[in-house]
């Protein structure tokens, strides 16, 4: 299952301590969460950002985004993101 999640930055955050966050987010959140097989964070021109998660199941996502909001790795990146812009779409992959 692919999960994408859009986003705006919130309007002043810094974007390299922003950057700082989405990395200690991917490295000690993201991957230590079972069935999470890669992630990766792009920058469009526009101004839009997103995170691309590849899970083996719903499950699995579903677990993690029951955790999302109670970590503080995740609530440090959270502070840099426009909530109001927040976009979570899931795709089944077909292979």
């Amino acid at each position: 299952m692919i999960e994408i999640m859009s986003f705006r930055l919130a309007p002043g955050a810094d974007e390299k301590g922003f950057l700082a966050a989405d990395g200690e987010v991917q490295s000690d959140f993201a991957y230590q969460q079972a069935g999470l097989l890669r992630r990766t964070t792009a920058h469009g021109a526009d101004g839009t950002w997103i995170v691309i998660d590849l899970w083996r199941s719903d499950a699995d996502a579903d677990a993690v985004a029951a955790r999302w909001g109670h970590d503080p790795l995740t609530a440090r990146f959270m502070s840099f993101v426009d909530a109001a812009t927040v976009t979570t779409e899931r795709y089944a992959t077909l292979d």
